[in-house]
């Protein structure tokens, strides 16, 4: 009998003349094999098989299970590594398409909402250096990282400003959390010394907590990426930061309704918290991830407590990728806001000489911060109406929102055009401001209109109205202004209406629309 290995290397030598590509016709030569050559080497090839096969009856006990033993193990690897290469391939198809399309916000929310289950928190375990967390979820947090300073601490000063520029009422509403995230434990329990003999009474009534997360938690920070030709210090630096505030963000989740991230050397204007609250509470049923009171690094920056989680993750994932501030604009984009949400006047101020960086000079100022920020409008919730011609995207909304740069902007209106704003309740209005053009547009101006307000509103054919109108004043050099509404009119309010009084050539901008309540809408809302 011959071998396997024998008979089968007949059989290929015999099929080798048949082998040729279903559309190749054979060359018009004499060589060239014929139909019927193909049908003797076929049945050549069966009688040798079957002449094998025959001889091997006598041992197939002895030779047939090993071989096919042998061909199923094989088969069963193949198919493995066949199964394991198309899934590979699919992953890395998947994420190329990911990479290739950065703008296309709902692939990446998809993604990023479905693919990482990020609602819990991080598994790391905190020091508590001073104070306690209270039962009592507060209405906001002030989260803070500090670590030693080559040159400056400006961290006593921060929670100083923070709060010496909050009233009392303010304070039942804030913990500040601080966390030491440098691995000197001498300096850190210095510091600590020092914030607990300076601020005693706020860490005794829970609203200062000074904590440490412990450096076995923290991943490596050798052999980092260098991206941006960021030198190798650096690059350690801006991870090990991003891992601090990852951690901060872990420990504020469950303590607040809200969260207000700031560095540890700010200034704050005085009555931030009552400023926040009437951005939140005019904000209700829009969608936001981040709003912004500061057009700085890591400061003023707000979010929601239920999305610390995410964001702790977020900046875990990625912690050695890019600075943290830019991290955020993508966090951001990944939940779908795609524009910033800044608001103005700034809250908060950069106050530090020395960066926390090699102790190198940094005099970045925020020229939009107020020291005195009382003076936010309340802007109660409300629809806007106008029959003017709205240019491009400069909607209704955006002159009755304090974000900066968002105005209304339309074509020419005519006489009787209007725009109008209907409180979803009626609401006691004390002040009233409304400024129209821009410094670089000064002719876009109102340039003959009239303010009213209005009561009873009711349905009609164009709309929610309100079945009477008393005016307050005419516009002048396109801007008016009137204090003490409620005493002059003495009903609340429902309606707000701006009404042109004569056509004019130039298009119109409504830079802000600015409402004040008798009653702060931040009292309200508790």
């Amino acid at each position: 009998m011959l071998p396997p290995f024998i008979w089968f290397h007949r059989v290929k030598m015999l099929s080798h003349f048949t082998i040729r590509s279903p559309c190749q016709s054979p060359e018009p030569t004499q060589e060239s094999p014929p139909t019927t050559f193909k049908l003797i080497a076929s049945a050549e090839i069966m009688r040798l098989i079957w002449k094998s096969v025959d001889k091997m009856r006598c041992f197939r006990k002895r030779s047939m299970f090993p071989f096919l033993g042998f061909l199923i193990t094989f088969l069963l690897f193949f198919n493995l590594y066949m199964d394991g290469g198309y899934v590979l391939e699919a992953e890395k198809r998947r994420l190329g398409e990911t990479l290739m399309h950065p703008a296309n916000s709902e692939r990446y929310v998809h993604t990023f909402r479905d693919l990482s289950n990020f609602s819990g928190t991080i598994n790391v375990t905190y020091r508590y250096l001073a104070g306690n967390p209270l039962p009592r979820k507060k209405y906001l947090t002030i989260g803070l990282s500090s670590v030693k300073r080559k040159k400056g601490n400006y961290l006593l000063e921060t929670i100083k400003s923070i709060f010496d520029q909050s009233s009392y009422e303010e304070l039942k509403e804030i913990v500040v959390v601080v966390h030491l995230a440098d691995f000197d434990l001498v300096w850190c329990e210095n510091l600590v010394q020092e914030i607990t003999r300076k601020f005693a009474h706020h860490i005794i009534s829970g609203r200062l907590l000074v904590i440490q997360a412990q450096e076995e938690y923290y991943p490596s920070l050798d052999g980092l990426k260098r991206n941006y030709n960021d030198p190798e210090d650096r690059v350690r630096f801006r991870s090990k930061q991003n891992v601090d505030y990852a951690f901060l963000l872990n420990f504020c989740t469950n303590l607040s309704h809200f969260y207000m991230m700031l560095e540890d050397d700010v200034r704050c204007s005085r009555n931030f918290l009552t400023a926040l609250k009437k951005v939140i509470t005019s904000r209700e049923g829009s969608y936001w991830v981040m709003l912004e009171f500061s057009k700085l690094g890591y400061i003023g920056k707000l979010y929601h407590s239920r999305d610390l989680p995410r964001l702790a993750h977020f900046l875990l994932m990625f912690y050695q990728e890019m600075p943290c501030d830019w991290l955020l604009i993508h966090f951001r984009g990944l939940l779908a806001q795609k524009d910033a949400i800044r608001f103005k006047p700034s809250l908060f101020q950069h106050m530090g000489y020395y960066s926390s960086y090699k102790g190198a000079e940094n005099k970045l100022k925020d020229d939009d911060f107020e020291e005195d920020s009382i003076d936010i409008p309340d802007n109660p919730p409300a629809s806007l109406y106008t029959n003017i011609n709205v240019f491009e995207n400069y909607d209704t909304p955006k002159a009755y929102s304090s974000i900066v740069d968002e105005y209304f902007w339309g074509k020419p209106p005519c006489t009787g055009d209007f725009f109008l704003i209907i409180f979803n309740k009626s609401t006691k209005i004390s002040r009233i401001k409304i400024v129209t053009g821009t410094e670089d547009r000064q002719n876009d101006i109102l340039h003959h209109g009239a303010l009213e307000v209005g009561q009873k509103s009711v349905e009609t054919k164009q709309g929610r109205q309100c079945s009477s109108y008393i005016t307050l004043g005419e516009f002048k050099g396109g801007n008016i202004e009137v204090n003490n509404v409620y005493h002059k009119i003495g009903f609340d309010i429902e309606c707000v209406r701006i009404v042109i009084t004569a056509n004019q050539k130039e298009w119109l901008i409504i830079r802000t629309i600015s409402l004040w309540m008798t009653q702060p809408l931040s009292q309200l809302k508790k």
